[in-house]
Formats: structure tokens, C-alpha cells, sequence
């Protein structure tokens, strides 16, 4: 089983790597998840979070440091004015590209210009920098500690009603007040109905007002669709669980580390079918503090 789980962590580094190469190569395009996804053969739905648990930085962040650590090395190297580098780094203002490169060098572009300082930014939790003459060869996988708390269930195929939800996770709640005010007055609410919430998109690529998220409850043959809300089947077999402790709006940190640092030394591999939550506790009676969220990752 090591050698299995030692395997598949080299087999993520090694397509991480692609996409790691393959952005300092187009730093100047538009570097689309879509397509870097493919280039890893990992899905897009899972792809972000797979990246950002094991470089230790979101895409977006990733490739934004990058850029400015291209941009250091050209105001080293080259005559070019501040505000034609910052265009090139993909800035609209001299003002946007001062903010972002005091944070990342600590000091204005144009004292760094005349310092010694390097041209790395500070925090790289990888270890990866941009490199002008070669292209990064390995790299560290971040790993925190403690280890999570993971455990292999099979399940069977669960038939749900749903209500889709369209915008920012944080207004789902009137969706779940619908679905479950009809749930209820028909009777559908019992004892050992699981609350499950599917989510679609990755609220760090995808825009807010377009994240598809799905409010389901478990339920009975005898349930028929009625108006928006449907029904559909949550595929059975194995998933990985863990549990995560707290507010909601801090379940995409438990993801990351899922996805980015447990998966890729587990051994196993994704299927190409959407994570889920299992709500255990009721949000309207309970401190966002105490709540309790089982998420689950689909494997093959």
C-alpha cells in the first residue's frame, strides 16, 4: 500500500508540474482553468482544489505572484517604465501594481529598482519561482499538520428532491427554506432524511452570481417532482469522508486540504462526479461555531 500511496503522489506532482511549466511558458495569456485541467487530466470541478492543497496558493494567486516576480526581474534588468511593466503584469494602474508588489517584495517598484533585493516574492509555500532561464523541475507539495482525519465508506445510490440554487453559496439559505417548507407540509421530513448539499463550482474560478450549488433531501419512491423542485440519484459507491467543524463559509478550507493534501498520498483517485456535504446539525438552532459537516469526495 506505500508503494501504491508513493506512486500516486508522484504521478500528482508530475501533472501539477505540467501546469506549473506550462505558465511560466504563457504568462502573457489568458491562463483558463478549462484548459489547464487538461493539460493535469484532472476535472475542472476538482482541479482547483487539487492545485491549491498542493502548491499551497489558489490558481489565481499563483499565477499573479508569478507575475510579479517577472515583472522584479525586469525592473532589474530592463529600462522599461513602471507603468509598462505593470500593463504587461496585467494591471490597469501604476497604483493596483505598487499595492501588490509592496505586499509581495516589501517595497514600491521603484525602490526596488535601485535595491539588492531579490527577485522572489517572500511567501511561496512551494518553493516555486519564476525562472527566466529554465523551467522548474520539482516541487515541494505542501502538507500541514495534523494529518486529516479521513475514512472509505461505500454507498448506495441515494434518491433526492432538489432545488437548484444559482448565485453565492452564502444566499442558499432561501433556497433550503423553499425545499424544505414544501418537504415538510407533505410529509416528507422523516426521522432519517439526509440534508446534502451539492456543490458544482468552486467559488474561487467561478463567478458568484453563476455557482450552481443543489439543496436535496433524501426521499422515498412515492416523491414526484412538483414545479422547480426535482429528484435525482447521488451515485453509490466508495467516497472519501471527513468531517469538518465549524461555519459553513470555512468548508473550502476543509476541501483543499481534502482534495490538495490528503487525495494525492492516499493512493486513490477521483471519480469525475461533484463532491457533496451531509449537514448533521440544524444551522437555525446552532452556533456557526458547532456546526458539523460531513464532506465527501467521490473515488473510482
Amino acid at each position: 500500500m506505500a508503494t501504491r500511496r508513493t506512486s500516486t503522489l508522484r504521478d500528482y506532482q508530475e501533472r501539477v508540474l505540467r501546469v506549473v511549466v506550462y505558465i511560466q511558458d504563457h504568462l502573457d495569456e489568458e491562463l483558463a482553468l478549462e484548459r489547464l485541467a487538461r493539460i493535469a487530466c484532472f476535472s475542472p470541478c476538482h482541479f482547483h482544489r487539487i492545485f491549491q492543497g498542493m502548491v499551497g496558493e489558489s490558481l489565481s494567486d499563483y499565477v499573479r505572484r508569478l507575475r510579479l516576480e517577472r515583472a522584479a526581474t525586469r525592473l532589474k534588468l530592463d529600462s522599461a517604465s513602471i507603468l509598462s511593466i505593470a500593463l504587461d503584469a496585467g494591471y490597469s494602474s501604476h497604483e493596483a501594481f505598487t499595492r501588490s508588489f509592496r505586499s509581495a517584495f516589501g517595497l514600491p517598484p521603484s525602490r526596488y529598482r535601485h535595491s539588492q533585493r531579490s527577485s522572489r516574492a517572500r511567501n511561496a509555500p512551494s518553493g516555486l519561482h519564476y525562472e527566466p532561464r529554465r523551467r522548474p523541475r520539482e516541487f515541494r507539495p505542501v502538507n500541514t499538520e495534523p494529518p486529516m482525519d479521513v475514512r472509505i465508506i461505500s454507498l448506495k445510490p441515494m434518491r433526492v428532491a432538489f432545488l437548484r440554487h444559482v448565485g453565492p453559496y452564502s444566499e442558499v439559505g432561501a433556497t433550503w427554506d423553499k425545499l424544505l417548507t414544501y418537504l415538510g407540509k407533505e410529509g416528507f421530513l422523516g426521522g432519517d432524511a439526509m440534508f446534502i448539499g451539492i456543490c458544482h463550482d468552486d467559488p474561487e474560478v467561478t463567478p458568484a452570481s453563476k455557482i450552481r450549488y443543489d439543496a436535496c433531501v433524501t426521499v422515498d419512491p412515492c416523491f414526484k417532482p412538483v414545479g422547480d423542485i426535482g429528484v435525482q440519484s447521488v451515485a453509490g459507491g466508495p467516497y472519501a469522508v471527513t468531517t469538518h467543524f465549524g461555519p459553513y463559509h470555512q468548508l473550502g478550507v476543509t476541501y483543499t486540504r481534502l482534495l490538495g493534501e490528503w487525495l494525492p498520498r492516499s493512493g486513490r483517485v477521483l471519480r469525475d462526479a461533484p463532491c457533496f456535504d451531509v449537514y448533521l446539525n440544524d444551522p437555525q438552532g446552532t452556533a456557526p461555531e458547532d456546526l458539523i459537516t460531513d464532506v465527501y469526495a467521490p473515488l473510482r
